[in-house]
């Protein structure tokens, strides 16, 4: 009875209630974030997929910056020059290349626009350079003046463990000075780049670049600190040879010998272009003759030489006795024995 009476109040249809228009509500978005791989997010996210594609784009390409920026931080190496003329600021460019601080030291800032460009800062003083301390002290000095350079540095003021570099065409003289004045706990590196400006201009492609590893601390920092110095050469492309400041002096002293022996001679008589260079064989005979002709001239005046030192050490001592003798007469009083006068003017013409 219950059931039916029931049944029968009700209506035969629900009527269907009206929809909304799908606009009319915002879209739901949920309160906790998805993962940006997460294939819910693609598809129940629509509005929002785009907005997360876009902050996707922006993240790899700041985390690369930030990467790129950490590598040359930690590759980076803070160089301070000492001696900024030609040769030191051929280098200095190249360590620029390889995104290394620079800081330089010369009697004088002769050369600004260098600098600018490379964007190294000038210290006049060596004790302001030196409380920035730098990782390397590059001496780009004359031989000349190595030592007095190297005792004017105030090494107090510099890390314990500083490592020092030249870059002289000889090695014993600089390896010695280094290892008489520097502090024991610096590491010393002897280097020749036996290469220059002009010889270098347009590439270090398989130029030889010698290096001793005088004293270098065990600890992997400052071994890796050398490596990085050395690294600026071997991806220059030079020809990367350890050799000991020794062997280096001694292999120089020949090849130097003839290199600067023959410059002497070819600059006695002058290399000039003329029509005849190109007629091979009429040259070569012309140049050796020439050649004759210069080793004879040296070799006139090293017999002179020769001769000079020989007649010194024969009768030096007997020349050097008449010499005193004769000074001494004419700057003694004019009264001798007997009492006579000396006659000045007889002695000063004998």
């Amino acid at each position: 009875m219950f059931s039916t009476a029931f049944s029968t109040n009700l209506p035969k249809t629900i009527p269907s209630l009206p929809q909304p228009p799908l606009h009319s509500f915002p879209p739901i978005v949920p309160s906790f974030s998805l993962p940006l791989s997460s294939p819910k997010s693609r598809h129940h996210q629509g509005p929002l997929r785009h907005v997360i594609r876009a902050i996707d784009a922006a993240q790899p390409f700041d985390y690369e910056s930030q990467l790129h920026t950490q590598y040359v931080k930690s590759t980076s190496l803070k160089i301070a020059v000492i001696g900024f003329g030609n040769f030191g600021q051929f280098l200095a460019k190249a360590f620029a290349r390889h995104h290394h601080t620079l800081l330089v030291h010369s009697r004088s800032d002769h050369s600004p626009a260098v600098r600018q460009q490379l964007n190294a800062p000038f210290f006049a003083d060596l004790n302001d350079l030196c409380e920035l301390h730098p990782d390397v002290v590059l001496l780009s000095t004359s031989i000349l003046s190595t030592e007095s350079v190297l005792k004017s540095i105030p090494f107090q003021r510099l890390k314990r463990s500083t490592l020092f570099v030249d870059v002289l065409s000889v090695k014993e003289f600089p390896r010695n000075l280094f290892l008489k004045y520097l502090p024991q706990d610096f590491d010393v590196l002897c280097t020749h780049p036996m290469f220059g400006p002009e010889s270098a201009k347009s590439s270090w492609e398989n130029l030889p670049f010698m290096y001793d590893k005088v004293r270098i601390g065990n600890d992997e920092e400052r071994i890796k600190r050398v490596d990085k110095f050395l690294d600026v050469f071997a991806k220059e492309g030079c020809r990367m040879v350890e050799m000991s400041c020794f062997d280096h002096d001694k292999y120089a002293a020949g090849s130097q010998f003839v290199t600067h022996t023959m410059g002497r001679v070819l600059e006695r008589f002058g290399v000039e272009s003329s029509p005849i260079n190109t007629k091979g064989y009429e040259t070569l005979l012309d140049l050796l003759q020439r050649l004759e002709m210069a080793f004879e001239s040296i070799k006139q005046q090293l017999f002179g030489q020769m001769f000079r030192v020989y007649r010194k050490e024969l009768f030096g001592s007997a020349e050097e006795e008449e010499e005193e003798e004769r000074v001494r007469l004419l700057s003694a009083p004019k009264e001798t024995q007997n009492g006579a006068p000396v006659d000045s003017e007889r002695l000063e013409g004998s």
